[in-house]
């Protein structure tokens, strides 16, 4: 600890007895330069003794800056003060490393379509102001989402499913406004709730999604918005079950104002049915379904179902200008979508992602190890202790995953490791398992779960 940081510790800079008044103190000393990025906070416990406050004060109110994307926690070390606007992690390969990557997150190369083999056929030039959805495409999609979603709806076309979200929020949500969330969640949901100003509150899961318990806590403390993924969530491979989406519609019912959006990115692939959290009362919703996972990450667009008010203001958002998704995009997804091989390599890819998965999954019960992912890219592996020193020994194996709490808004996942595996053969995957497993082993004791 640097000599600058401990004045800090002992200045009465920071004031105030309730957690809004001892955030907004920290918010304007960053806002004054008297607090930067990478200047430790005072321990929880310090600040509470100098304001006169109860510790669960102090701690409510770091956790709120957390959300915030104002400042960190690291463990031991205390709570540090971070640049909102600094990147954050995104999926995609580790770059300049010779370890074998099992944290990208990508779908398979060889089972994605190859979009050059389709012939568009000739089209007028589209100009300013034309209709922004392709007919075609409108037609099969508006189908598509209504075979799983029978209430009436508007469809949208965006530029993939975090643009779709963006905008849903933008147009429902100031900065400040509060969100509900699985927890742990996508890491670019965790990007978007940071850089846009939303406070995120988390919303517990378990193998069959979120928690009703959970949810209805985070309603009651006001959110506007809940973002919901139905199937195949990232990163913990979680689908919902039709009683579970009954519970937390019932759950939903009393707050019919609120933005319920269902992030459906794996809808083309998933191998568990689409079951909704939207019920009949909900006057605010929008079911989400994006194309790359099946198409290709570079197939930038995202196919939305919403309510006619909801469809209105984020049409508003796309249409007219400079926003909407190309219709040469749009008409060679929906060239691809009806395409007979297209189809039939989806087909595959959704068997094979879940045969490889499922592989795997028996490798670690080898191992003593275990995971509830049944759907999705990745598996989500309980490590049973530090998951970041399990990941250090991991590397020195020759692997490279991904951190669990990476994924974490409120200290969710930090003994969690998400592995990508369904480009490895069978006996990397083995491999894989029994490092996953010499990993563990080789992490101190005292670091392990006590409920391992």
């Amino acid at each position: 600890m640097n000599d600058r940081n401990a004045a800090k510790r002992d200045r009465p800079e920071i004031f105030g007895s309730t957690v809004e008044d001892i955030v907004a103190s920290i918010r304007a000393l960053i806002d004054d330069g008297g607090l930067q990025p990478g200047d430790s906070l005072p321990p929880m416990r310090s600040l509470a003794d100098t304001l006169g406050v109860n510790r669960n004060t102090a701690s409510a109110a770091y956790k709120a800056l957390v959300q915030a994307g104002l400042a960190e926690t690291r463990g031991r070390a205390g709570t540090f003060i971070v640049d909102p606007y600094e990147s954050y992690e995104e999926e995609g390969f580790a770059r300049d490393t010779v370890l074998h990557d099992v944290g990208d997150g990508n779908p398979d190369p060889s089972l994605l379509p190859n979009p050059t083999r389709f012939q568009l056929a000739p089209a007028p030039p589209r100009l300013y102001g034309e209709t922004t959805i392709d007919p075609e495409l409108a037609e099969w999609a508006t189908e598509w989402l209504a075979a799983d979603q029978p209430r009436p709806f508007r469809l949208t076309v965006a530029a993939g499913a975090v643009d779709a979200i963006e905008r849903l929020l933008a147009q429902t949500l100031t900065p400040g406004d509060s969100l509900a969330v699985e927890d742990p969640c996508f890491l670019t949901s965790i990007s978007t709730i940071r850089q846009a100003g939303y406070r995120a509150v988390p919303v517990a899961m378990d193998e069959a999604g979120m928690l009703p318990g959970s949810l209805r806590d985070a309603l009651e403390a006001g959110v506007r918005a809940v973002i919901c993924t139905p199937r195949a969530h990232n990163p913990t491979g979680a689908s919902l079950t039709a009683e579970r989406a009954r519970e937390l519609r019932e759950v939903l019912a009393a707050y019919p104002q609120v933005l319920v959006i269902e992030d459906d990115h794996f809808s083309l692939l998933a191998t568990a049915p689409y079951v909704t959290i939207v019920g009949e009362g909900q006057l605010r919703w929008a079911l989400v379904r994006s194309m790359s996972k099946a198409l290709g990450p570079d197939m930038r667009i995202a196919l939305v179902a919403s309510d006619t008010e909801t469809a209105e203001r984020l049409a508003s958002r796309l249409s007219g200008g400079i926003t909407w998704v190309s219709h040469l995009i749009q008409r060679l997804t929906f060239a691809m979508l009806s395409d007979a091989e297209t189809q039939q390599l989806v087909r595959s890819a959704r068997e094979y992602y879940a045969a490889q998965n499922a592989s795997f999954i028996a490798k670690l019960q080898g191992v003593g190890l275990t995971s509830l992912s049944r759907d999705g890219l990745s598996v989500w592996v309980d490590v049973l202790g530090d998951s970041a020193e399990v990941l250090v020994q991991l590397m020195r194996r020759g692997w490279i995953a991904r951190d669990g709490r990476s994924f974490g808004l409120q200290g969710e996942g930090d003994h969690f490791l998400r592995l990508t595996v369904h480009d490895l053969s069978d006996d990397e995957m083995t491999k894989l398992a029994a490092d996953v497993g010499a990993a563990i082993a080789a992490v101190p004791a005292t670091t392990h779960s006590v409920t391992a």
